[in-house]
């Protein structure tokens, strides 16, 4: 399998054999240089909608494709939709049909609007027409044009999908196959035969651009990675980098790293400001605004509701009150030392309910665990005085309506060093550049990580389990935050490693497919996992006994030892336990 991005339209790699298979790139038997090119933080990192990026992000992209190459062909009369696998088993929970559909009608997962994602479906159960982005309207039944198929699981990937457009005699005028293999990543078949597929990757506008020029650091597992940090003498962050600008100016990638940074905490601060009921049918609702503005109001004395005895008999003032009666007056991080994890799980908590509502969310690396490094990130800007933050402080203002939006005050794209400069390094400016660098070292080590796990392993939870997903995720933000308070390669290595052991065996049993139960918390625990991690590899000085490509090939063998009904199909676990209602 080529695992490298082409554009749309582009010429196609077939299947290769003798490509280098994960064990030998850990093994030490293939070069660095023979092995596939790294992914970049524009594979890595990528925005779309929720709530999956498996499900609803590499489906709607696949929809686009097909949509894409339709327009150069005879007008369709009909269109049918096949749904494969887990695809099948959780793809209403995961929207995938919406997904599809909204591709066909040509909207791209990172610049559609919301308001058009959700007004789709009903539109088109009144109208039963779709509308191509040629002009050209295909009548669509929904319940009969979009069929699930469970058990039927292609050869290639548990997550595929198939798509016919036929003339008004039946004659099949274009049928692609694709498979989303997690991430937002998408393969598509490019023979007729099921059992021998050849594939190629679909690229996004921004992936796979110069992808032909050799990375002047290339690596395919972790201790190449090391050994090439070694002998240049460069931080991960600082290798990822310079392979990065051997084919994109440093303001492209710069800028890139910008509004990943930003979406994230946009998506924060949207999680913090709603509230109400999560939709799928489990009313599972919000908590993420209730909880900023409990943590606003400990934060900056505002009184609350009421006070408790055990509060008043403790000495606590009025201020210091607490919202119901029996609850703990936890006042402050000088009071409560775990105060910085409350922040943490609210910006993990906040993303994936946005997440869950079919929202914008940027995928790292998949949309189930789309919290974690936002939240990581989140600590390290409002929480690490080597951003310029002080300790325990994390409250942006508030919204009219009364919402707290603790992220709002912090933006990388009014953070450019280039147009600001200043001789104190306790200026505004010089915190804010100081700040916007340690961003993008953070997303850079990240992507290092990420790369390494998706060429080796899988970060797809139909494939591996929700290790391959949340655990993915830790890893790389244990890995990022190392990076950006200092630590050496050996050390972030050592974090990533840490995360990712500690997530080995971890299921996917969605509760009725949707992105909600247990998904939202656990991105809150790996969050507070990842930092765990990080500052246990910056105690130490690097060595430890578990290497990362052991973990990262532990991982795989785990998720292919694990039962289907643990892989986001919904037939196992919490999934069968938890009663609907």
């Amino acid at each position: 399998m080529d695992l490298r991005p082409v554009a749309l339209g582009a010429s196609v790699t077939t299947y290769d054999p003798s490509r280098p298979t994960p064990a030998a790139i850990v093994s030490g038997e293939v070069a660095a240089h023979d092995a596939p090119h790294p992914l970049s933080v524009f594979d890595m990192f990528r925005i779309g909608i929720g709530p999956s990026s498996s499900h609803t992000v590499g489906p709607m992209r696949a929809g686009l494709a097909f949509t894409t190459e339709l327009t150069t062909l005879k007008p369709p009369s009909h269109i049918t939709i096949d749904l494969f696998g887990s695809l099948g088993a959780t793809g209403r929970g995961h929207s995938t049909d919406r997904a599809v559909l909204l591709g066909l009608a040509g909207y791209d997962p990172e610049t559609v609007d919301i308001e058009t994602v959700e007004s789709i479906l009903p539109t088109l159960a009144s109208s039963s027409m779709l509308t191509l982005p040629s002009g050209t309207q295909v009548p669509l039944n929904i319940a009969e044009d979009v069929r699930f198929v469970p058990r039927t699981v292609l050869p290639y990937h548990v997550n595929a999908l198939t798509i016919t457009a036929s003339d008004e005699d039946g004659t099949v005028i274009l049928e692609r196959t694709y498979y989303s293999v997690g991430g937002g990543f998408v393969m598509i078949q490019t023979n007729d035969d099921p059992q021998n597929p050849e594939v190629s990757s679909l690229a996004t506008s921004q992936a796979g651009v110069g992808i032909d020029v050799p990375a002047p650091h290339p690596f395919a597992s972790g201790a190449q990675l090391l050994a090439a940090c070694d002998a240049s003498g460069l931080s991960i962050a600082e290798l990822v980098r310079m392979n990065e600008e051997a084919v994109r100016p440093r303001e492209t990638v710069n800028a890139y790293l910008d509004r990943i940074a930003d979406t994230m905490f946009d998506c924060v601060d949207a999680g913090t400001s709603a509230a109400g009921i999560l939709p799928g049918g489990l009313d599972v609702p919000r908590r993420a605004r209730a909880l900023a503005g409990q943590l606003a109001e400990r934060l900056t004395g505002i009184p609350q509701s009421s006070t408790d005895e055990a509060g008043a008999s403790s000495g606590a003032s009025p201020a210091e009150g607490v919202r119901s009666p029996g609850a703990r007056a936890w006042v402050s991080t000088v009071a409560d030392p775990m105060r910085a994890m409350d922040w943490v799980n609210l910006f993990a908590l906040a993303v994936n309910e946005e997440n869950a509502a079919g929202h914008r969310v940027v995928t790292a690396p998949t949309n189930g665990a789309a919290g974690v490094i936002p939240a990581v990130l989140g600590y390290l800007v409002t929480h690490c005085p080597e951003t310029g933050s002080t300790p325990g402080v994390a409250a942006g203002p508030a919204t009219e309506d009364g919402a707290v939006t603790p992220l709002a005050h912090i933006r990388m794209t009014t953070e450019d060093s280039s147009e600001t400069s200043s001789d104190d390094p306790a200026s505004p400016e010089a915190c804010a550049a100081r700040r916007r660098a340690l961003v993008h070292d953070f997303l850079l080590a990240a992507t290092a990580i990420g790369a390494l796990i998706k060429t080796n392993a899988s970060i797809a939870g139909a494939e591996v389990g929700c290790q391959g997903e949340v655990g993915s995720a830790s890893a790389m933000a244990a890995a990022g935050l190392a990076q950006a308070l200092g630590g050496t390669p050996q050390q972030v290595e050592n974090a990533a490693e840490i995360a990712m052991e500690h997530s080995l065996g971890l299921t996917c049993d969605p509760v009725a497919g949707l992105v909600q139960v247990p998904c939202i918390e656990r991105n809150a625990i790996a969050a507070v996992k990842a930092i765990n991690a990080a500052r246990m590899a910056l105690w130490g000085d690097g060595r430890h006994t578990v290497s990362l490509d052991v973990v990262i090939e532990t991982m795989r063998q785990t998720g292919n030892d694990m039962l289907s009904k643990y892989k986001e199909t919904s037939e196992g676990g919490l999934a069968v336990n938890v009663v609907e209602c």
